[in-house]
């Protein structure tokens, strides 16, 4: 079905993969729970983000840019390929957080920090969604006395109204956490446990990971069990794609259902479908505007005007 929303307007990724996210299920650090206070909270596993123990770090450049393309490194870059996406959540993992500063920085891949100008330094606004995403080079190691520090990118994040926090993001498999005075630590107000994450490897050798943020803020309530009993995007394909994207979809009671394509900012971008459905299994085909430009996009199930459901898609062309 030909793409009938308005048309991008923003140059977004070139060249690069990620692996589709479920939105209904986060990774890693959340899953879903409920209590006899709330219903839909995100309980097990909902780790508040702690400080770092270097807190901001003797490197920050104040007012960095704004990243309005998610390249926080540009084509030229060296080094490996890498992309971090993730989402803001509340203390209780009850709400995402949308409009959230992510402001990140770190060394090239020779260890070395641009401290005259902002390479490799750059900020954003979580979505509508609370989603946030870039792609960089993984960073280097350099000493920091007798020892190297593990690879790291530092983070300030705040979300509107709200204190910032400054923080570190560590990798799973460096050799260096047991020698590093912050990474290492396990326990108390700077433990880094769950600020150490796994990276897998997608497609064209790019290295992929997700850090989830849970701190202080006001959000928007959480729909992450909502498709349970409504509808769900089962599987997309293939993805990345170039000319066209097969959407295979359920709907599990009778319903007005629309199934829907947004960027990353939550701009509609296609209607591909919008109709009343029975129980069943459906398949939607997605053929973008010749002008759309690359980039992520989010394919979003709508059931009675509730969106329930979505996946991270690849436009490679």
């Amino acid at each position: 079905m030909k793409d009938s929303g308005q048309k991008n307007r923003r140059q977004f990724l070139k060249n690069t993969a990620l692996t589709a996210l479920t939105v209904g299920s986060v990774p890693n650090i959340l899953k879903s729970g409920t209590s006899n206070n709330r219903k839909n909270v995100l309980q097990i596993d909902c780790n508040i983000t702690t400080q770092d123990l270097f807190g901001v770090g003797p490197f920050y450049t104040e007012n960095p840019p704004t990243l309005y393309n998610a390249r926080l490194a540009n084509e030229n870059e060296p080094g490996t390929r890498m992309i971090i996406t993730g989402r803001v959540f509340d203390l209780d993992c009850s709400k995402f957080i949308p409009e959230t500063i992510v402001d990140v920085w770190h060394a090239n891949d020779a260890g070395v920090y641009d401290n005259e100008g902002y390479n490799l330094r750059g900020q954003m606004l979580t979505n509508e969604q609370g989603f946030y995403i870039y792609e960089t080079i993984k960073p280097g190691k350099y000493l920091n006395g007798n020892n190297f520090r593990p690879s790291h990118i530092h983070y300030k994040i705040t979300p509107p109204g709200f204190p910032t926090l400054t923080t570190q993001l560590y990798f799973e498999g460096d050799a260096e956490h047991e020698t590093d005075a912050a990474s290492s630590l396990s326990s108390g107000q700077f433990d880094a446990t769950n600020r150490i994450i796994p990276l897998t490897t997608g497609p064209d050798g790019v290295l992929e990971g997700t850090f989830n943020i849970i701190m202080n803020g006001n959000g928007i309530t959480s729909v992450n069990d909502i498709h349970l009993d409504k509808g769900m995007v089962y599987h997309v394909s293939p993805n990345p794609f170039t000319d066209q994207l097969t959407i295979k979809y359920g709907v599990f009671k009778r319903s007005k259902v629309s199934l829907l394509v947004f960027d990353l900012n939550g701009k509609l971008i296609a209607n591909l479908d919008e109709r009343i459905l029975s129980p069943d299994k459906y398949e939607a085909k997605w053929q973008p505007d010749n002008e759309l430009l690359n980039g992520h996009y989010f394919v979003a199930l709508k059931i009675n005007d509730l969106q329930v459901h979505y996946m991270k898609v690849i436009l490679q062309k």
